[in-house]
């Protein structure tokens, strides 16, 4: 079930993204490979190149630049919008680990 989630969050990102000339501009010349460790349910990783998440694979990145760790019910909630970034990251159900930038970056992923 995470993965079939993982892979429509790229893909209603991926629309949004071809949609809107504004992202398609912030996030055009990034190169950034995004680890998504959901501890209760395995580990993901996808690239974003060119605008566009691609590569959505199951397992551990080789490096990544953006690691994502949660569990597999804040995952949900996050996706469902029943939890807030923010109010994970306050109670440690969720942890970020990057770059300022990456971290914000995350933001971008969800919306």
């Amino acid at each position: 079930m995470i993965e079939e989630t993982l892979a429509s969050l790229v893909e209603r990102f991926n629309r949004r993204a071809a949609a809107t000339p504004a992202v398609r501009e912030e996030l055009g010349t990034l190169r950034r490979t995004i680890e998504v460790h959901v501890t209760d349910a395995g580990q993901y990783a996808v690239d974003l190149r060119d605008g566009q998440l691609r590569n959505l694979r199951t397992g551990p990145a080789e490096h990544a630049d953006l690691t994502i760790v949660t569990d597999e019910a804040t995952f949900h909630g996050l996706v469902r919008r029943e939890i807030g970034p923010m109010k994970a990251l306050v109670t440690r159900r969720l942890r970020i680990d990057g770059s300022l930038e990456d971290k914000l970056l995350f933001r971008k992923l969800l919306s």
